[in-house]
């Protein structure tokens, strides 16, 4: 493609994401329904903004996916290639992870990517590329990370949709988690993070509509992929037990249920190697230290001031103090307002790490837009229990 008509492509997507990102129309019922020239609107802007989405996301990363078959190595992130060694690892010894002693033995300038930072079932991303001997574009892990992606948010916003939420809102959160730029890139050029927050999605969209085993299920699958959907797991945790003894239970057994059968094999066959990985790396105690290092507070605080490492962690373990009093003193009894302490507690928590990207800013302003999404949602009554989930929350 010649630079002219790069031009033009890019400028076409531009302003296809502009229009997808426009302000939707003020959802205004007329008795008792949403009005037929809101609901077109709305669709005209979902249109949009998947248009804008499959152009500057989806694209690229088949465009890439190919190019990167045909022998161009510098067609994906680090973490991809990470992600499918490890996937190759689990095939070959059940274990995703090399230990500290592997590791050790590799050229200083291959540490960095023996390490795969994730939990255990992460690893299965790469199982194709591991099982594709010809390396086809379609066994590329950011194939994966897509399909799960939409099949999660899809499901997230039809679950929304038939609970009552106004289309234009549902049309907020389908882009803030889209054509997002930091959505979009991410999932172009990287992608671990995009079915992560998808599923996190859908577990807040199923607490909604009281599902708490559905979703303990599916936040359960996404902390077997990432720490970062922890702490939305103890949130959503909370909710369920304010919901009543039975749905906290039927909660738990897919939040912790899940992670911890994806990651028996590992903690069996490699627990040194699993804890090098997941524990004493991210946290700053492996042999190489991570790259990530975006100009937040937190970085700014920990490399430019004296015992300034120990100032960013103190002011992290604070904000997670706040939170944790929030949870205790105030906690949540909608979706909405347990989408709302996700999304101001990773918020702070994106600021203060001393190691930190702005691509990690994703999760807090999706689960701050998707607040308002879940507000109107009308939720079944609980057996047992006199009274639902209020049509209308309060967001603290």
């Amino acid at each position: 493609m010649g630079f002219a008509a790069a031009t033009a492509v890019a400028l076409a997507q531009l302003g296809l994401a502009q229009l997808a990102v426009a302000r939707p129309a003020v959802a205004r019922p007329v008795v008792g329904r949403v009005s037929l020239v809101c609901l077109t609107r709305s669709g005209a802007r979902a249109g949009l903004a998947v248009a804008a989405w499959v152009a500057t996301a989806l694209l690229p990363l088949v465009l890439q996916a190919m190019q990167r078959a045909g022998g161009r190595v510098d067609r994906a992130q680090e973490e991809v290639m990470v992600i499918e060694d490890g996937g190759r690892r689990l095939l070959e010894t059940g274990v995703p992870y090399l230990d500290r002693a592997a590791i050790a033995a590799l050229p200083e300038g291959d540490r960095l990517q023996a390490y795969l930072p994730y939990q255990p079932a992460m690893a299965v991303f790469g199982t194709p590329r591991a099982l594709d001997s010809a390396g086809a574009w379609w066994s590329d892990a950011r194939v994966g990370f897509a399909v799960v992606t939409v099949v999660a948010l899809a499901a997230a916003l039809l679950i929304m949709r038939r609970a009552g939420a106004p289309p234009p809102v549902l049309v907020r959160g389908l882009q803030v988690a889209t054509v997002l730029p930091v959505c979009a890139l991410t999932l172009a050029t990287g992608g671990d993070d995009l079915p992560v927050l998808a599923l996190c999605l859908l577990a807040l969209a199923l607490a909604a509509v009281n599902r708490p085993g559905w979703a303990g299920l599916a936040v359960g699958a996404a902390a077997a992929l990432k720490l970062f959907a922890w702490p939305v797991a103890l949130v959503l945790g909370v909710h369920a037990v304010t919901r009543g003894r039975r749905s906290a239970w039927r909660y738990a057994a897919g939040a912790l249920g899940v992670p911890l059968l994806t990651a028996v094999p590992a903690l069996l066959l490699g627990p040194a190697a699993t804890f090098e990985n997941v524990l004493a790396y991210p946290f700053g105690h492996g042999l190489v230290t991570s790259p990530a290092a975006s100009p937040l507070p937190g970085h700014l605080i920990a490399t430019s001031v004296p015992g300034g490492r120990g100032i960013a962690v103190g002011l992290l373990l604070a904000a997670g103090v706040a939170v944790a009093i929030v949870l205790v003193r105030r906690p949540p009894r909608t979706a909405a307002s347990a989408s709302a302490i996700c999304g101001y507690g990773l918020l702070a928590a994106m600021l203060l790490l001393p190691s930190t990207r702005f691509g990690y800013l994703l999760y807090p302003a999706a689960f701050l837009v998707w607040a308002m999404a879940l507000r109107p949602a009308r939720v079944p009554e609980t057996p047992g229990r006199a009274t639902a989930e209020p049509a209308r929350a309060v967001v603290p």
